[in-house]
């Protein structure tokens, strides 16, 4: 991928005339304990499958899983960081989540450009998280992009 950002000064993403289809971005993360022990501070959701391994063991995934939300979040890191990156607005993100995602596991998040609609400034991408060959949530992402003009 070229880096044809804005200014690179990190402040600055892609602006909509330097996005393609097919352009893709991708952010890799392995899922740590405190991240899934501070997500439920911050979120509120403590339920007790992501925070309670006895209980977790008696559930249909055999063991604590990490939030969901916290796993689509990756997601916003790649747009919000690397593509289209600093300056886009989110509009909207579909989400099916498909396989569980447990502490320990390294997800790659990766967003592929399907669609750029220039004259709305829009960008609708093909967002997938996966870990190793197992696509735990697919979905798509409409964004708002900056432009030069």
């Amino acid at each position: 991928m070229d880096d044809v950002r804005g200014l690179n000064d990190g402040l600055t993403g892609y602006f909509i005339e330097d996005i393609f289809v097919g352009q893709t971005a991708v952010y890799a993360k392995t899922v740590t304990e405190a991240d899934v022990v501070l997500f439920a501070g911050i979120s509120g959701d403590t339920n007790p499958v992501h925070l309670n391994e006895e209980f977790a063991n008696t559930t249909m995934f055999k063991g604590r899983i990490a939030h969901g939300i916290l796993t689509a979040s990756f997601i916003s890191t790649v747009l919000g960081t690397r593509l289209p990156g600093p300056g886009c607005i989110y509009m909207s993100q579909n989400l099916k989540f498909k396989a569980p995602v447990r502490i320990g596991d390294t997800v790659h998040a990766r967003v592929t450009v399907l669609e750029v609609i220039a004259e709305k400034r829009r960008v609708v991408f093909k967002t997938v998280v996966s870990v190793g060959e197992t696509v735990v949530i697919d979905g798509d992402a409409t964004l708002m992009v900056p432009s030069r003009g």
